[in-house]
């Protein structure tokens, strides 16, 4: 993406969210287009690709705070009509067009590698434009590779207990067949004769002097005669890679883990980006979670509710017998001490077990008699201060 394209281009708009938004709501809105918009769940849907595209390099730079401050001084800047020809002191003047300063070639050419691999940033462009390209060399110096998210569904005791999974990725990578140089194999790029290599030239604009991304090379400093027939001279790929990632114990739903070097190949040899996985967590139809607890409802009848009982309750990694102590009303939870969810540091949460008691809606009648008799002979319902209130109004 070239630096016209990061003055032109309203990133909140394309993330559909307002100018003073947080950075939460910025995440928010990315991760839902991202999910809607993914390759994987658009298959040849190019439309839906080139948006997941333009999503992505607009939470690229509002995501990162720097990069967000210089977007937004950068667009205001042009937009107050700041660069004006014969502009003096606050004088009028004609507006210029961003083609003066970045020419119309060198933004509507700009190769499909730097479109993918980020382009010069803001700090560098304020430099060119003021310096007359004294930071060219920093144009082309390797750059970090953008961060990437995946997103995994986990079934409810992988979660707990931590499990390795293949994890396949789209992503942009440097081309196999040429190594990113975008030459065909058995040539080299050849230095460009009008930058000499810096990837800028310089014009003057009234007062100023101006740097602008060379038209003959579009400000890669390089010229490819014989382009990789795989590649196109772009010197990158949309690549398919599967990673067997480590989930570890304990993780909750809607976690990110973050894998450090495992997002996209840096440009020009520089660092690769980050991998930042999403957990997604299957319910499961016994247990619960709050917490680093696990939740277990039991149900148990009337007389184990009055007389008490030993309850063989499941774990994750067996059973234990639990005490109902008599009297137990229905809804007590009882804690069964660390047989809950795996701790960073060792330790586990605890097994909360709730106890319902289940009425019957059916009896046999010797069993109906029974009851019968135990309700005569058992004490009057403990509601005597409902029933007042209704007799006294």
């Amino acid at each position: 993406m070239s630096s016209k394209d990061w003055l032109e281009k309203d990133f909140y708009a394309v993330l559909g969210v307002s100018k003073s938004a947080s950075a939460d709501d910025i995440k928010k809105a990315y991760r839902k287009l991202a999910r809607e918009l993914h390759p994987d769940h658009n298959p040849g849907n190019d439309v839906a690709e080139d948006r997941f595209k333009a999503v992505s390099e607009a939470y690229d730079v509002l995501s990162d705070d720097k990069k967000r401050k210089e977007y937004d001084e950068m667009r205001q800047l042009f937009g107050s009509g700041a660069f004006r020809r014969g502009a003096r002191g606050g004088g009028g003047g004609t507006p210029f067009d961003l083609s003066d300063i970045f020419g119309d070639s060198a933004a509507s050419t700009a190769t499909a590698g730097d479109r993918r691999f980020g382009g010069a940033g803001f700090s560098d462009l304020f430099s060119s434009i003021f310096s007359g390209g004294g930071r060219g060399a920093a144009r082309r110096s390797p750059s970090r590779g953008r961060d990437v998210e995946a997103e995994v569904l986990l079934d409810f005791r992988d979660a707990v207990n931590g499990a390795t999974l293949p994890l396949t990725l789209r992503a942009p990578g440097v081309c196999d067949t040429c190594h990113g140089s975008g030459a065909k194999p058995g040539s080299v790029p050849r230095t460009c004769p009008v930058c000499q290599g810096v990837g800028l030239t310089t014009i003057n604009q009234g007062s100023f002097s101006f740097s602008e991304p060379c038209r003959e090379c579009q400000g890669v400093g390089t010229i490819v005669d014989v382009k990789c027939p795989e590649c196109l001279g772009t010197g990158g790929v949309t690549k398919t890679r599967t990673l067997n990632v480590r989930i570890p114990a304990g993780v909750a739903d809607g976690q990110r883990i973050r894998l450090s070097g495992r997002g996209e190949p840096g440009a020009r040899g520089g660092p690769a980006g980050d991998l930042y996985v999403l957990i997604k967590v299957r319910e499961d139809n016994l247990f619960g979670r709050v917490g680093d607890d696990l939740t277990l409802a039991v149900p148990i009848t009337f007389p184990e509710a009055v007389h008490g009982v030993d309850l063989a309750v499941p774990t994750l990694d067996g059973s234990v017998t639990l005490r109902v102590p008599p009297g137990t009303p229905s809804g007590r939870t009882l804690r069964v001490r660390g047989k809950g969810v795996p701790r960073r540091d060792g330790t586990h949460g605890d097994l909360l077990v709730t106890v319902e008691i289940v009425v019957p809606r059916d009896l046999p009648e010797v069993a109906r008699k029974a009851l019968d008799e135990y309700a005569q002979a058992a004490p009057r319902a403990p509601r005597e201060h409902i029933e007042r209130q209704v007799r006294h109004g």
